[in-house]
């Protein structure tokens, strides 16, 4: 099927998609911080007959992204799906929210993002049908709530980079989709850095996310869903 790289593999909807794809028949390269629940995935996803590699690299220390991702590239090959999954939570008034915590939240939701997209964009290039990325925004981009102001500003911000990378790499046989979900029950809600009070057995799970993305990476490479908005049937919460 293809070598797919994940970031945000050890939890939630990067977890999830790592088993979709791995199911699928897709070779899998999982990046995210912990190296113990990374390799705890590796041996599953392996034991289904694929091919998994666990990469421990801190999508937060935005200068040292690239040249990571690029080390995993060589060492895995050139990637044709690239999922970023990974990202952060915040509720807070932006009218009080310390610089640093904006700075945070920007740096790991869209400027990781960017480096990752930079180091895995090259090896797209020189395939014959180009390659699919995936980015993973939120509903908080197109609708508004109190104390989410900074998630939704960096999720924006990835929907506008997604749109931009797809205009410069398409005449790469570059394919670009935006995910954005509502809710979704993962770790986030219990996050320091979110303080929320919903009902999270009405939450999309990470498996059907997870699901929905490996339905836009197996359209044909002379197709793509450039924008998919997934919430839960009571609504984005």
């Amino acid at each position: 099927m293809g070598r797919a790289l994940i970031t945000g593999a050890s939890s939630g909807i990067g977890e999830a998609t790592a088993r979709a794809f791995a199911v699928a028949g897709f070779e899998v390269a999982l990046v995210a911080r912990s190296r113990a629940r990374l390799e705890a995935l590796a041996n599953e996803l392996e034991a289904l007959g694929v091919r998994a590699e666990a990469f421990v690299i801190d999508l937060a220390e935005v200068e040292q992204v690239k040249v990571r991702v690029e080390a995993a590239i060589a060492d895995f090959g050139a990637i044709d799906v690239l999922v970023n999954s990974a990202g952060m939570g915040y509720t807070g008034s932006l009218g009080d929210m310390p610089l640093g915590d904006w700075q945070r939240v920007m740096a790991l939701n869209v400027t990781s993002v960017f480096q990752v997209m930079q180091a895995v964009l090259p090896g797209m290039r020189a395939q014959a049908e180009g390659g699919l990325i995936v980015n993973i925004a939120s509903i908080a981009a197109q609708q508004f709530f109190p104390n989410w102001g900074a998630y939704g500003v960096s999720k924006a911000a990835l929907v506008a980079l997604s749109g931009a990378i797809s205009a410069e790499e398409s005449a790469h046989g570059i394919r670009v989709v935006t995910v954005s979900p509502g809710a979704v029950n993962t770790a986030i809600w219990d996050t320091a850095t979110v303080q929320a009070d919903f009902d999270r057995s009405v939450m999309l799970t990470p498996d059907t996310v997870a699901q929905t993305i490996l339905h836009t990476a197996l359209l044909p490479s002379n197709a793509v869903i450039s924008q998919l908005t997934i919430t839960p049937s009571q609504g984005a919460l």
